[in-house]
């Protein structure tokens, strides 16, 4: 399972490999110069670390490189996010100020199905008999009005010992102005050994519930995490420069997760998203929506000329409040499973066949049919060239099995395959119109910029149904979300509740605002500087970025402005983000800035994308074959082309199947394709 190209890569002989763990591949890209190596290799998800160690070694093998102690790896990790999906994480304790012990239990007000009169919550990662009070109280002014007694320390320590414990997290009530009590918790109960999780370390910032959540989240997926990465670092067949992608688009080093490895959750689709704004704005167009249809799942973001970030997430029914890139997740990818509910409906997903046993078509005893299965019966997937021919399709049983499916529910195995596909594609349309019809922006304005494995196959019918005009699939789109990680740049997040109020008129001019809010940022600057040096960065290398979370007195929710270092232009800036957000300003009522944050960011060298010389030439030398696909129930001609050998400049209308090493791209009847300069597909309706 290997290709390679020669797309220009890094100006210097940087050599960087990114690794991004899918629920069916692990996909590894390596980039040398002037040379990009690519490679897949089948997921092992009983012990991620293990394709990761052989995919690396492989793709060093393939680049003959001999010497890895030289090669850097930004690895997007897919093990955090699984430990929480499947409830499979460390088993913690949360220590927290007496009475309030069921903040995990009770949440908030807000109803996702208000009317939904069976709606079960998710259950709390911590169970009620490893939820411990203690005598404690910090005011909201900072003052400690209840410090922590030796003696109950000493007797939370006795019961904390007849547990089994991979990890305990501490959340106090005001924490976030005052750290005093968490941190002497913390200090004492160093001595059972185990990894400890503060609030104050992980989200300094009001809200007990969001920081409760985040902070116990954190601890849960840790000991995990650094087990994964224990495995990476002890291989001898695996380099030892080792950097994490995370959530928000950064990367920072593996050695330095204890407050990180919460960041790591949606590392491999936000690679994907940072590698397509990349590649797309390369290529003239800056307002795209990401479209990541992997194995598993499908992830979209909208990017309006710049990455969207948010601090608020909810993941499996749990809060997340850390920065991260706005990524929409539907459970529809080429693994979703298709099957009949108790009404006798078909459906599609959320529950995917994964690497073993996958898709009935990979056959490694996989029972159910899955949207990958569909394609292949309506020949839109060659098997002859399914990962450049390396892994074998059972085209023979995949048809066997769909017809016996069809039979339950009385349509033909066509109206059967092609009813698979459309409930599949009507779940990711809904998908995207969550992150822009909802949101106020019209996808007629956008490019749908499509990759993942499954991608390719979709995409049209998605741009058809949202009225897109322009679709543009990048080469190596299967390998994307590993390839964007080669983009990222260091960064680092910090925030820090002030719950500052801003009236209009004199105060509203005053320097003194200015001189808070500096003194404040000068304190995350300190510890911004102090964890960039750990990682080997000076500060004349640092960007530092000021932003601000501000409301209107009152509200209970805040827009991000950005912040300048002398100024209140941001008072203006907020009432027109909010004017576009919600249509409606109060430049007379009192704001609030609610948490101040900043970003620590170093610039990495990044990779080049040649641009070529278009040709006039006809794609007849890319032309691999022809046959019949199924498109709306009928039969068409079909002309399959082997994408590595379009130049730019070829025109192709379809139908048409493009085929190339990670992923399949479906050209139906009334679209056509051409070449640009970078080597992109530009798919657009004839």
């Amino acid at each position: 399972m290997n290709s390679s190209d020669h797309r220009k890569g890094n100006t210097k002989n940087t050599r960087l490999i990114g690794v991004d763990t899918g629920g069916t591949f692990t996909d590894i890209v390596l980039s040398e110069g002037t040379t990009l190596t690519t490679h897949k290799v089948m997921s092992t998800p009983e012990n991620p670390a293990h394709a990761v160690i052989t995919g690396v070694n492989e793709i060093c093998n393939m680049a003959s490189e001999k010497d890895l102690s030289e090669i850097q790896i930004i690895h997007g990790s897919t093990v955090a996010i699984n430990a929480l999906l499947e409830r499979k994480g460390a088993r913690i304790a949360l220590i927290t100020t007496k009475g309030f012990e069921d903040v995990l239990e009770i949440g908030r007000q807000a109803r996702s199905n208000l009317y939904d009169l069976y709606v079960e919550r998710p259950k709390p990662l911590i169970p009620f008999n490893l939820r411990f009070g203690i005598n404690e109280r910090t005011l909201y002014t900072g003052e400690i009005k209840y410090e922590i007694k030796n003696e109950e320390l000493n007797s939370l320590s006795e019961q904390l010992f007849k547990f089994d414990l991979d990890a305990i997290a501490i959340c106090f009530l005001f924490s976030y102005v005052n750290p005093q009590n968490e941190q002497l918790a913390a200090e004492y109960l160093t001595k059972h050994n185990i990894p400890i999780s503060c609030s104050h370390q992980i989200l300094p910032e009001y809200r007990e519930f969001a920081r409760f959540s985040t902070t116990v989240a954190s601890a849960y997926v840790r000991p995990t995490l650094e087990k994964h990465l224990k495995t990476l670092h002890v291989s001898n067949r695996f380099p030892p420069s080792l950097s994490l992608m995370l959530s928000n688009g950064g990367r920072v080093s593996s050695k330095n997760i204890e407050s990180t490895g919460i960041q790591t959750l949606l590392s491999g689709p936000a690679g994907g998203v940072i590698g397509a704004f990349h590649i797309a704005k390369t290529a003239g167009y800056h307002k795209i929506i990401t479209f990541d249809m992997g194995g598993t799942s499908t992830d979209v973001s909208l990017c309006n000329d710049d990455v969207s970030l948010t601090t608020e997430s909810i993941i499996n029914g749990i809060p997340i409040k850390v920065p991260l890139i706005d990524i929409h997740t539907v459970g529809a990818g080429g693994g979703s499973i298709a099957f009949l509910d108790s009404g006798g409906a078909l459906r599609v997903g959320p529950e995917s066949a994964g690497a073993d046993p996958g898709p009935i078509c990979y056959d490694q005893g996989g029972e159910n049919i899955t949207v990958t299965d569909a394609n292949l019966y309506l020949r839109r997937i060659s098997p002859q060239h399914f990962l450049d021919g390396n892994m074998s399709l059972s085209t023979d049983r995949t048809n066997r099995m769909i017809e016996e499916f069809s039979k339950r529910i009385n349509i033909s195995p066509l109206k059967t395959a092609e009813g698979i596909l459309q409930i599949a594609n009507s779940i990711m349309v809904n998908a995207i119109k969550v992150i822009s019809v909802e949101r106020g922006y019209d996808c007629k304005d956008f490019t749908l910029v499509s990759f993942g494995g499954a991608g390719g196959l979709h995409a049209a019918f998605l741009a058809d149904s949202l009225g897109i005009q322009t679709i543009l699939i990048p080469p190596n789109g299967g390998l994307l979300s590993a390839y964007g990680m080669l983009y990222a740049d260091v960064i680092k997040d910090y925030s820090q509740t002030v719950l500052m109020q801003i009236s209009t008129g004199q105060e509203y001019t005053n320097h003194s605002i200015i001189e808070k809010l500096d003194k404040c940022y000068k304190e995350l600057e300190q510890k911004a500087i102090y964890e960039m040096e750990l990682e080997g960065f000076e500060l004349s290398q640092l960007k530092m970025l000021r932003s601000l979370d501000i409301r209107y007195l009152g509200q209970s929710y805040e827009l991000n402005v950005p912040c300048s270092h002398d100024t209140l232009d941001f008072v203006d800036s907020f009432h027109s983000i909010h004017k576009k957000r919600y249509s409606y300003s109060h430049p007379d009522a009192k704001i609030e800035i609610v948490n101040l944050r900043l970003s620590a960011l170093y610039e990495t060298e990044k990779p080049d994308i040649d641009s070529n010389p278009l040709t006039d030439k006809q794609p007849s030398s890319a032309l691999i074959g022809e046959k019949d696909v199924v498109f709306n129930n009928k039969l068409h001609a079909t002309r399959f082309y082997r994408r590595e050998e379009l130049l730019p400049g070829n025109r192709i209308d379809g139908p048409a199947i493009i085929t190339e090493y990670s992923a399949t791209s479906v050209v139906p009847p009334s679209f056509s394709i051409n070449i640009d300069t970078y080597k992109n597909i530009i798919l657009r309706q004839k």
